[in-house]
């Protein structure tokens, strides 16, 4: 297990969606939430689903997990790197976000 979590801060993680980086985000929090607003391009996987599907995932992909402070993301950046997925948590989670997003 990896001592420290690998972060991305939301401007970071902003400019690479809007660079187009192969990066793939998850975003971890409850349906109700997500339906309140995501980043567009995050995929919603609850954080308590992570352990039933994280093997769907496909392990060669950069990952970025988001919640909405930075704590639930945390654990499963945590969970998926002890699997051996490149993976960050966003700091800050959706409270700290400054870019669009998508409601639903």
């Amino acid at each position: 297990m990896a001592d420290e979590i690998p972060t991305v801060f939301p401007d970071v993680l902003k400019c690479m969606l809007e660079k187009g980086d192969w990066v793939t985000v998850v975003d971890v929090r409850e349906d109700d939430e997500v339906a309140a607003g995501k980043i567009p391009q995050a995929i919603h996987i609850r954080l308590a689903d992570i352990p039933s599907q994280f093997q769907k995932m496909d392990r060669s992909k950069d990952y970025v997990m988001v919640c909405r402070s930075g704590h639930r993301s945390a654990a499963a950046t945590e969970f998926l790197q002890s699997e051996g997925f490149h993976v960050r948590n966003m700091e800050g989670g959706m409270l700290a976000w400054t870019g669009a997003i998508e409601r639903h």
